[in-house]
């Protein structure tokens, strides 16, 4: 190494004494054979700090290139807020101490993941970030290429979960912005300026419309990626990037779990209007069973959102639906009452000892034929309400 620097120490003192350029070109090539040499020449703590950015003597921000390239998008958690991906964060940015077209013809230089922590790199961080890790099988999941003119690329596979604050009122007939935030964590805007990539910003690794990665949204809007800055609270001006994802709940899947079946439910305790008023056990059980099942079904979804002081689709339509089939059950009860009040008006007319033909049609008009009337009104008013509510609901909140 001391042998390297001594060469090295001659040839400047030649370049003084011979002012031929190329000269100093041809006489640092033949010392420097190889790509070992080149980086022990770079990278000399003596000449390099990788805690100092290019550019911070020359009072000009470093200009760094940003492209995230979205290999999978995992989950979309509504109850924690939140969505998980897989990406690779590549950065490029220019640092004139490392340009060594001077000294070799090698184009690129391409370091270990073990030399990168000697090369200054960005402090680029996620603002909204809630959770990360790095790639590291089988060794470091890291690149970093440097060009003959100082440019450097930088690149390393990261998983992220990223908070994404939802709207839920019109869920599941829901669309979200979810955003990726990128800042500089250290430098200020006059040290460091971030950009997104001018040819891509954003790459996608998946289809837009691929069902088996996002089963339960899709991007219904193409994607949008702008800088600026941010003034933080020791009023410092950091350099930032913003991306946003436009995702749409795919309405399909709720059809066939809760709207299709919620509906299967409602109209099956329509059956009990049909079903002769004698038959008190078929009537009351599948009131029942209507009213537990239409409860079952509303835990289940609530379960799997989150606690909002405000009232979602959701809410509605299974409040409306419970609201239904318990009015089925009231129903049964009102005629129930009636037809009670009949009998004990007959075993009245008995103890009075008054006469059948006489007794016994009077309480079959007052209290039975207003039963069985109760009975044929509901058949008509219970599905019309129903319907009614129906062209409501989804006139409403698909035209949003």
């Amino acid at each position: 190494m001391n042998t390297l620097f001594t060469s090295l120490w001659i040839v400047l003192l030649l370049g003084r004494l011979v002012r031929s350029q190329q000269l100093q070109r041809t006489l640092i090539l033949c010392l420097m054979k190889s790509i070992r040499d080149i980086l022990n020449h770079l990278l000399n703590s003596s000449t390099y700090d990788a805690g100092i950015a290019p550019d911070y003597e020359k009072d000009v921000a470093t200009e760094v290139d940003v492209q995230l390239e979205i290999t999978s998008i995992d989950s979309i958690s509504a109850i924690s807020m939140d969505y998980s991906m897989n990406v690779f964060l590549r950065q490029t940015w220019r640092d004139s101490r490392l340009n060594f077209s001077h000294i070799s013809n090698i184009s690129v230089l391409e370091l270990d993941q073990r030399r990168i922590g000697d090369v200054w790199i960005p402090d680029l961080f996620f603002k909204n970030e809630k959770s990360a890790s790095f790639h590291t099988i089988t060794v470091p999941n890291k690149l970093l290429h440097i060009y003959n003119n100082g440019s450097v690329i930088y690149s390393i596979r990261l998983s992220l979960t990223l908070s994404c604050m939802m709207d839920l009122r019109y869920f599941p007939m829901d669309d979200q912005t979810c955003y990726i935030f990128l800042e500089s964590y250290a430098y200020s805007k006059e040290n460091v300026a971030l950009r997104w990539n001018p040819k891509e910003p954003v790459i996608f690794k998946l289809d837009d419309n691929d069902e088996q990665r996002l089963p339960q949204f899709y991007f219904y809007k193409p994607l949008e990626t702008k800088g600026g800055s941010n003034v933080n609270s020791f009023n410092i001006e950091f350099s930032c990037l913003e991306a946003k994802l436009f995702i749409q709940r795919n309405l399909g899947l709720y059809m066939s779990h809760v709207f299709i079946p919620s509906m299967m439910i409602v109209i099956l305790s329509w059956l009990s209007f049909w079903i002769h008023l004698d038959h008190v056990p078929a009537r009351v059980s599948l009131g029942v069973i209507c009213v537990l099942t239409m409860t079952t079904q509303s835990s289940g979804i609530r379960s799997s959102l989150p606690v909002l002081s405000y009232i979602k689709a959701i809410d509605i339509w299974l409040a409306a639906g419970l609201l239904f089939v318990f009015a089925a059950l009231l129903e049964y009860a009102y005629i129930n009452v009636h037809t009670r009040k009949h009998c004990k008006q007959a075993k009245d007319n008995k103890k009075d000892g008054k006469s059948m033909q006489i007794a016994e049609p009077q309480p079959k008009k007052d209290f039975m034929d207003r039963a069985r009337r109760v009975d044929r009104v509901s058949r008509i008013v219970f599905p019309l309400c129903y319907v009614v509510f129906n062209l409501v609901f989804w006139v409403f909140y698909l035209a949003k």
